[in-house]
């Protein structure tokens, strides 16, 4: 991805260096296996695993400097937020009734705390809607290329500009709709209704890789669709150890993620991103 030409955004809060000591240190201890196993727990449940993962209390603070690597990727990070920025209130001017209010991306080294809960590096990265606010561990890129074959630049981007998507739904009143649905629903209900929501987040997604395109090299698209494969449901709880239960999916699974993107992408137009209206996801 170009992203010589674009400038950091403002709209980035630092909390790296007051998470907890060591990432990821016992990882090597428990296998492939057991780390997809723990990891898979904490992204269907939100309970937060890093103790799992790295043998360590979360209530253990450390102050440390970030290191070179870390810098680079908060510039990364930085970079990819503008282009979001540049992209939806394009997008919002042409086809919303209303302008576009960018949200802030706060990144954080281990745990930090949220109005929607703990966020942790090893569950991923989350948005929440009570403070405008995505939540991003930037380790979560190497757990993506080491640990879940989601490999490049794009694809990490992607994730970005997927939880972009959910303030995308927050401002046209999308998430509030849902979550009144959900709270109104059997769990199987609610877990079918955050599917669509996740899946309409891809799109969402898909659109703003589409507007970005000039800056995209050569195998960026395929990196993005690669890790919308990587990160279903169903391939998460089969590399688990575990048989799919589709009742229990909460982001749809690789085939639907790929595809949801790739309509926002061929298409670039909010109207081909409504999940809630599709027959078939």
């Amino acid at each position: 991805m170009r992203l010589g030409g674009i400038g950091r955004s403002r709209n980035v809060e630092d909390r790296r260096g007051r998470g907890i000591s060591g990432r990821g240190g016992a990882v090597g201890g428990i296998g492939l296996v057991g780390f997809l196993a723990i990891l898979a727990f904490g992204y269907f449940t939100g309970v937060d695993v890093t103790p799992l993962l790295t043998g360590q209390d979360s209530t253990q603070m450390v102050a440390r400097e970030p290191t070179p690597a870390e810098e680079q990727e908060a510039e990364f990070a930085s970079r990819v937020l503008t282009t979001t920025e540049q992209v939806w209130t394009e997008v919002f001017d042409a086809q919303v009734d209303g302008d576009y209010v960018p949200p802030q991306l706060v990144l954080f080294s281990g745990v930090t705390q949220s109005p929607c809960g703990g966020a942790s590096g090893a569950t991923g990265p989350f948005y929440c809607p009570a403070d405008r606010k995505a939540y991003l561990d930037t380790a979560f890129f190497e757990t993506m290329h080491r640990q879940l074959g989601a490999n490049g630049d794009f694809a990490a981007a992607y994730v970005i500009a997927h939880e972009v998507g959910h303030h995308v739904q927050n401002l046209l009143g999308i998430l509030g709709q849902v979550d009144n649905a959900r709270r109104q629903s059997s769990q199987v209900e609610a877990n079918a209704l955050t599917v669509r929501l996740e899946l309409q987040a891809d799109c969402l997604a898909g659109i703003w890789a589409q507007k970005v395109g000039g800056l995209m090299e050569r195998g960026d698209l395929q990196e993005a669709l690669n890790a919308a494969r990587q990160i279903g449901d169903d391939k998460l709880q089969r590399d688990a150890g575990r048989v799919p239960q589709p009742h229990t999916f909460t982001h749809g699974t690789s085939e639907q993620r790929e595809r949801w993107f790739a309509t926002g992408y061929d298409s670039g137009d909010l109207r081909s991103c409504d999940t809630f209206s599709a027959d078939r996801l």
